[in-house]
């Protein structure tokens, strides 16, 4: 993929962002997400590329979601999958909570995995734990080994994963371990992230979410040197066939980061919409300007930009779509 395709890309979860945004804290999701989804619809479609959707909101009788094999872009240039998350948090934004994200991943095609709309179960962590947790460890283990990679005490290290009622054997785990906890009300994405980042004050993220949002994280740990693994968790025989159909036989075995996205030539951008400990919120400051922050990432070379952007909505009405 051609490097400039990266700005292209944060084109598209500003835009997105810019639009989810003047629905912080009013209670309506569903409008929130299909803010963004049009937004982000309507960018893509001045991108160089031929894209498929592979992860989505939904099938394609979803409609308007971007759904599962959807073309996005111009109509030439790459070939390219594509996984989205318009709105990252939904809850998260129509509360007026934390890091609500615009999400974006692209790669060649064939390279992401289709991965199927169930529980994954996840663990993630910096680069200076890759290679030294595993999901097969046990907690104790894995917070062990992000002590000791990153010179900490047990003690000192923070654990994030999503508070529900699921996880309460492992907040008890982590808990006995002597390690920290950092619950969050969603968006798993930006939880994954954060444990690159010294400055998030996040060392490992545990527990299941959405099998969608975890190819979009590992796309993400994949451009930042991290460690991401994950197990899908089929409920019955039909999502185990559903995982067959996608391509993957054994529902059951760890996927590592080259399962999920193949090859090193992915892009991962993301837009704060509300504020996060990565990323800064959409800011309105009046006359028709607002500001917005995003971080772009390109497997292939390492780098990491963050990009922060003034935007004049009087000259750029397809912006103002609600």
């Amino acid at each position: 993929m051609e490097r400039e395709l990266a700005l292209e890309i944060v084109r598209v979860t500003e835009a997105a962002a810019l639009a989810a945004a003047r629905w912080v804290g009013s209670g309506k999701k569903n409008e929130a997400d299909n803010a963004a989804t049009t937004a982000m619809r309507a960018m893509f479609d001045s991108v160089n590329m031929k894209g498929t959707v592979v992860i989505g909101e939904g099938e394609m009788d979803e409609a308007p979601m971007l759904y599962i094999g959807e073309r996005l872009g111009a109509g030439w240039g790459p070939q390219l999958d594509v996984a989205v998350d318009p709105l990252e948090g939904t809850n998260i934004v129509a509360k007026g909570l934390w890091n609500g994200l615009t999400v974006v991943a692209v790669a060649p095609k064939g390279t992401l995995l289709h991965a199927p709309d169930m529980y994954m179960e996840k663990l993630a962590a910096g680069p200076r734990a890759k290679g030294l947790v595993h999901l097969d460890a046990t907690v104790k283990e894995n917070l062990e080994a992000v002590a000791k990679a990153s010179n900490k005490k047990v003690k000192d290290v923070v654990a994030t994963l999503l508070d529900r009622e699921r996880h309460q054997g492992l907040i008890e785990e982590i808990r006995s371990a002597g390690a920290r906890i950092k619950l969050i009300s969603d968006g798993d994405v930006a939880a994954a992230i954060n444990t690159c980042f010294e400055e998030t004050g996040v060392d490992i993220m545990f527990g299941s979410g959405g099998a969608p949002e975890g190819v979009l994280a590992a796309a993400a740990i994949k451009c930042l040197g991290g460690e991401f693994q994950g197990r899908l968790k089929p409920e019955d025989d039909a999502e185990i066939a559903r995982c067959k159909t996608m391509g993957i036989d054994d529902a059951n075995r760890i996927l590592l980061l080259d399962d999920l996205v193949q090859g090193d030539d992915a892009i991962f951008a993301a837009s704060g919409v509300t504020d996060g400990e990565l990323l800064k919120g959409v800011r309105f400051l009046g006359n028709g300007i607002c500001t917005s922050h995003s971080v772009v990432m390109r497997a292939k070379t390492g780098t990491v930009r963050f990009v922060e952007a003034r935007h004049n909505l009087d000259l750029k009405p397809h912006l103002v779509m609600v």
